[in-house]
């Protein structure tokens, strides 16, 4: 008898469709009205204004309709993931990705604890500052090649960079996206609560790298037993490198100071991209042709973004969206302080299957939460943390999240196998979001 293995991504993913679709013939169509806020110019939802609406059942056909339509709304994030993933593709076969990773192993040799802790730290700064996340697919050669090089487990490897990531924007005081949005829609002032965001970012990034340290070190992690000293790295190699980080820094500095999008991203990687095939020579037609292979190599991770925005659409074709945030906020209005923060915390964590956009989060569920910290006299803050915390560390484990999804299957780690390694260290950091949210009751009354 075949033993029968865990679904692969891309049927989790349909699966999640087909799930969609049929929530739509069961839960009421519903919606809340929306206006426009003058000062921030976004739309938002007007508190105690849900209604029912004629059911909007979605047909079979527009279900179907959703995949290829889903994948075109992220045809920019493909796009991306596309173009910087062919670069890096390009900076792999030059040899310089491996020469460097050596090199770095070398110095490091004596205190690899450090160099994971280095890298743990640059990627919770990259999530906390411009919300890393899709960008780190491409990066999935050079996880790779560091993982053999360390001899550790693919799977912490993530944790230390995606994980490091999500986790920074989770506990982010200054994260565009998430913290500083949450607050403007809170109409509070973008430093109120400066010091305890920072406390609680501290904390928050301190216990989860070690914890993927330490979880490396029980998969598999074990210094290297020889002495080897690497090959010279050479100014071609040196000059690839330099390009392929400071295009990473460009792109920060582009996103942060100029509000560049993914467009912006793609055209600067290709630039890069194509320089490093030269500067190593791969010669014209080798660089081309190596590009076109890397496009190839991240085709499946750019579908996976692409199907789960095909979720978000066929709950929007039904206008379900609302009715759950509707019964999912509506009991919180009589329940003790303790209890609604922290009702309100897990209902953030399960509208966020449904709703895999961080900033559209925000603005879809803090003008509901807001008066309702201000019915229970609790203040604003805590609408804005317990949904910071919650789209964050669920980014982590929801299959509709298709950057998570696209990063481990790029690195050839299945969903059940990523789960199976993170939730133990992802439930201990749930436990400290909750504690913090308790504490914030004391410190923000």
């Amino acid at each position: 008898m075949k033993k029968l293995s865990f679904p692969h991504p891309l049927i989790i993913l349909v699966g999640f469709v087909l799930l969609s679709w049929i929530l739509t013939f069961l839960i009421p169509s519903g919606n809340y009205a929306r206006i426009k806020d003058e000062v921030t110019g976004r739309e938002i939802v007007v508190q105690g204004s849900y209604e029912l609406v004629e059911k909007q059942p979605v047909s079979f056909q527009q279900m179907l309709m959703a995949i290829p339509e889903g994948i075109i709304l992220g045809s920019d994030i493909v796009v991306l993931i596309l173009l910087i993933g062919g670069a890096f593709y390009v900076v792999e076969k030059t040899g310089a990705l491996q020469a460097g990773v050596e090199a770095l192993i070398y110095r490091f040799q004596k205190s690899q604890n450090l160099l994971l802790i280095f890298l743990s730290l640059g990627f919770s700064f990259a999530g906390a500052t411009i919300a890393m996340q899709e960008e780190i697919i491409a990066m999935a050669p050079i996880l790779i090649i560091l993982s053999k090089n360390l001899r550790m487990d693919i799977r912490s490897i993530i944790g230390l960079t995606l994980g490091s990531s999500l986790a920074g924007q989770a506990f982010s005081p200054i994260n565009p996206f998430n913290s500083l949005l949450g607050q403007q829609l809170a109409h509070l002032d973008l430093t109120e609560g400066l010091v305890f965001r920072m406390l609680v970012f501290v904390t928050g990034i301190g216990l989860w790298t070690f914890l993927m340290i330490r979880k490396g070190k029980l998969n598999g992690l074990a210094s290297t037993s020889e002495e080897f000293k690497p090959s010279p790295i050479g100014w071609r190699n040196a000059l690839i490198l330099f390009l392929s980080l400071g295009g990473i820094v460009v792109m920060g500095w582009g996103i942060t100071q100029h509000d560049w999008g993914y467009n912006e991203m793609s055209s600067l990687f290709f630039v890069i991209g194509i320089s490093c095939g030269l500067i190593g020579k791969l010669g014209i037609n080798g660089t081309a042709k190596t590009y076109s292979e890397g496009f190839g190599e991240m085709i499946f991770a750019g579908v996976i973004v692409g199907l789960a925005r095909s979720v978000y659409l066929v709950l929007e074709k039904g206008q379900i969206i609302d009715s759950v945030i509707y019964s999912l906020f509506n009991p919180l209005e009589g329940l003790p302080d303790l209890v609604a923060v922290n009702g309100l915390f897990l209902a953030q964590c399960l509208i966020h299957i449904p709703v895999p956009s961080t900033s559209g989060q925000n603005v879809l569920t803090i003008p509901l939460a807001v008066p309702l910290m201000d019915l229970l006299g609790i203040s604003r803050q805590l609408a804005v943390l317990a949904t910071q915390y919650s789209v964050s560390m669920m980014d982590m484990v929801t299959p509709t999240n298709g950057g998570m999804m696209a990063v481990i299957a790029a690195a050839g780690v299945k969903f059940n196998d990523w789960i199976r390694f993170i939730i133990k260290s992802w439930l201990i950091v749930i436990g400290i979001c909750l504690l913090s949210l308790i504490i914030a009751l004391i410190w923000f009354s």
